[in-house]
């Protein structure tokens, strides 16, 4: 069996963090490598359960950043400074 070592990426944003789907593609391309060697029923069986794999991992990484907010919200508001979770709820 030959093994080949994945193509490695570099990703940079300006200003700003990685969105969820950006996330999404890097944890796909961790999790799934698509071999040039496969053929081409592998490769598009790979393909189809590499979309679903990021369109599901999109999903849970948007509901973690709104489950985070919540949480920051919280303890903002806890700490005394209602205006300030504010601003963060609308984020």
């Amino acid at each position: 069996m030959n093994m080949e070592a994945p193509p490695f990426k570099i990703i940079t944003t300006d200003n700003r963090g990685l969105t969820p789907e950006e996330l999404a593609e890097q944890c796909a391309d961790k999790i799934l490598y698509i071999s040039d060697e496969a053929t081409e029923e592998v490769k598009d069986q790979a393909r189809a359960y590499r979309k679903n794999l990021v369109s599901m991992l999109t999903h849970f990484m948007k509901r973690s950043v709104r489950n985070d907010r919540v949480t920051v919200y919280n303890a903002i508001i806890e700490a005394g400074y209602p205006e300030l979770a504010e601003y963060i709820r609308r984020l």
